[in-house]
C-alpha cells in the first residue's frame, strides 16, 4: 500500500511542478507538493468552500479563525457552505455571494491568499472526472482576482466506521482521487484530513478515539460521518500546522459543540474539558501537515 501511495505522490509532484513553473516548490516528508501562498500586504484572507464536513456540529472556519486570533496571525476567514451537496451545488446555492467575493480586488494582486476546497464524499470517492471539473470550475472563478492563491484540496474521510472492513480501502481511494484531482490545479496541495483521522483511529500519538465505548471523532447521521469536537479540533489544528508549519498555541476556550441533539449548539467551552486529548490531536495534526 505504501508503494501505491508513493506512486500517486510522485504523480502529484510531476504534474504540480508543471503547473507551477517559475515558483519555488516545497515538498513535505510524504512527497506531496505544498502550495506557495502569495505575498500579502497586511492581513491574509482564507476561504472555505464545502458542505457539512466543513461546518455542522463544529465549524472548521470558526475554530481556525480562533486559532489565528490566539496566535496573532493576521488572517480573515470566510466561508461558502451548503449542507450535503458537491462543490458545483455549493457554488450554485451561494452564487450571488460567491461572485461578489470572487470579483473583489486587493492592492497586492490577490484577494484570497488561501482557499480550502472540500468536495462531497460520493464524488470524491467514485467520480474523479466530476471531482476535477468541479475544482476547475471554482478555481477558474477565484483565479480572476486571486491568480496566485494557495489552494488546498480537502482530503475526505473514509465514509464507513473504523471497524468496517472497507475503512482502509475507501481511505486509500479517497486519498488517491484527491491527489489525482489536485495535480490539475495550479499551486495546489493536500489538506490531509483523511490521513489525520485515520492516524487518530489507529491510536497514534497515544490518542484513543473511544470514549465510553463511543466514537469521539465522528458521528454517523443519515449515512454521513460528521466530525465531533475531537475531529473538528483535529481539522482546525491540522490546517494551522499545514499553513504555518508549526503547532498553534491553544487558547483555554474554543467555540465547540455542546452535543448532537436538536437543542445543542456551538458555544465557547474549555478545551481541556471538551476535547478528550488535545496534546495527542495536536501531535497528529503536526505529523500530517
Amino acid at each position: 500500500m505504501k508503494k501505491q501511495i508513493s506512486l500517486f505522490a510522485i504523480i502529484a509532484i510531476i504534474f504540480t511542478a508543471c503547473n507551477n513553473k517559475g515558483n519555488d516548490i516545497t515538498i513535505n516528508a510524504d512527497g506531496i507538493v505544498k502550495p506557495k501562498a502569495p505575498k500579502a500586504e497586511g492581513f491574509k484572507r482564507l476561504l472555505f468552500i464545502g458542505n457539512n464536513h466543513t461546518e455542522y456540529f463544529v465549524s472548521a472556519p470558526t475554530l481556525f479563525q480562533e486559532l489565528c486570533n490566539a496566535n496573532n496571525q493576521a488572517v480573515i476567514v470566510q466561508q461558502l457552505t451548503t449542507m450535503g451537496v458537491p462543490l458545483d451545488k455549493v457554488y450554485d446555492t451561494n452564487k450571488t455571494e460567491a461572485n461578489q467575493n470572487f470579483s473583489n480586488r486587493d492592492k497586492d494582486g490577490n484577494y484570497y491568499d488561501y482557499v480550502i476546497l472540500q468536495e462531497s464524499t460520493p464524488i470524491a470517492l467514485t467520480d474523479l472526472e466530476k471531482y476535477r471539473s468541479n475544482l476547475k470550475m471554482i478555481v477558474e472563478k477565484i483565479h480572476v482576482n486571486s491568480p496566485d492563491v494557495a489552494i488546498y484540496i480537502y482530503e475526505g474521510m473514509s465514509p464507513v466506521p473504523y471497524t468496517d472492513s472497507k475503512f482502509n480501502e475507501y481511505h486509500e481511494e479517497m486519498r488517491k482521487n484527491a491527489l489525482l484531482a489536485m495535480v490539475y490545479i495550479k499551486n495546489a496541495g493536500l489538506l490531509r484530513v483523511g490521513d489525520a483521522i485515520k492516524d487518530a483511529y489507529e491510536g497514534k500519538s497515544g490518542y484513543n478515539y473511544l470514549v465510553n465505548n463511543k466514537d469521539n471523532l465522528r458521528f454517523e447521521q443519515n449515512n454521513t460521518f460528521l466530525v465531533l469536537n475531537d475531529g473538528g479540533f483535529l481539522q482546525a489544528t491540522l490546517l494551522y500546522a499545514t499553513i504555518f508549519d508549526k503547532k498553534p498555541i491553544i487558547p483555554k476556550k474554543l467555540i465547540l459543540s455542546t452535543g448532537t441533539g436538536n437543542d445543542d449548539c456551538m458555544r465557547r467551552q474549555e478545551v481541556a474539558k471538551v476535547i478528550s486529548n488535545p496534546k495527542a490531536l495536536e501531535d497528529l495534526a503536526f505529523r500530517n501537515r
